[in-house]
């Protein structure tokens, strides 16, 4: 038995394990953790978004609600800027559709995959915002289900997605993991400011960080270009971002030496 141990503990197997393990900052078993917490907290995140729908009356009632708030502060832009881009540069709707189709899902996933190999001292704060993030933007969901502007040409909107793309955003085969009425707060936003902020904060190159900068304005951009979101969501999207860094800093204090945002980079202990 000695000697069949010694043999597996020198085989080319536990070498190719060892390896393996070596290019995880804390192991195959954290980075696996890791990866299960997000993509139960994002699917169980998406479910109950569209459980959450509360129904076509008080969405649209309380989208006009927004509509009001931003015309009685003489801010109600969107749907001038929108038919302005529409008929002066198409070519910004298209990149428009393509980001708001993209970028919420593939740069997200992109900046976190690179901050938990390259920062990983710094991950796991980030990782605990979007976890409060997302639990804040149900209770928003569920309490003030709104409408977003693509759902009223009669105010001057137009869904450039599915006019420009083909794309249906509402299909019933997607109305499970999509609640149409989910504009307040805008996730894109909060993603964005939680993404953007501490990447330029740990950029090294002034125009990277001055890239990173710009990035939630982008997405700005792109909500409102697409006519996915009123201004006034985007708010809520950051205020949502606002808060998940406040909750995730209290949240530090129980694990200092691996919760906070300035981690100690000689821990080597698995972490959850």
């Amino acid at each position: 038995m000695i000697a069949i141990t010694r043999r597996l503990q020198s085989s080319p197997v536990r070498s190719l394990v060892l390896r393996i393990n070596a290019v995880f900052p804390k192991g195959v078993l954290d980075a696996g953790v890791q990866f299960g917490l997000f993509f139960i907290a994002y699917n169980g995140y998406q479910v109950v978004r569209g459980i959450t729908d509360s129904g076509t009356f008080p969405a649209f009632a309380n989208a006009r609600h927004v509509i009001d708030i931003e015309n009685s502060l003489g801010a109600f832009f969107e749907p001038g800027f929108q038919q302005a881009l529409i008929h002066h540069t198409p070519w910004l709707v298209d990149f428009a559709d393509f980001m708001y189709l993209n970028s919420h899902f593939v740069i997200t996933t992109g900046f976190l995959a690179w901050l938990y190999f390259m920062r990983n001292e710094h991950f796991y704060f980030v990782r605990n915002m979007f976890m409060i993030a997302m639990g804040i933007a149900l209770v928003g969901y569920a309490l003030f289900p709104t409408a977003p502007p693509r759902l009223f040409p009669g105010f001057g909107f137009t869904d450039t997605i599915a006019t420009f793309t083909g794309v249906a955003q509402d299909s019933q085969t997607a109305s499970l993991l999509v609640n149409k009425y989910a504009a307040v707060p805008s996730m894109h936003i909060a993603f964005s400011l939680m993404i953007a902020v501490p990447a330029a904060a740990l950029a090294r190159n002034a125009w990277v960080r001055t890239l990173w900068s710009a990035y939630p304005l982008l997405i700005f951009f792109v909500i409102v270009a697409t006519g996915n979101h009123f201004w006034f969501d985007a708010v809520a999207g950051a205020a949502v971002a606002c808060l998940a860094a406040v909750g995730a800093r209290q949240l530090a204090r129980l694990r200092p030496d691996v919760w906070s945002w300035r981690g100690d980079e000689s821990t080597s202990e698995a972490t959850i």
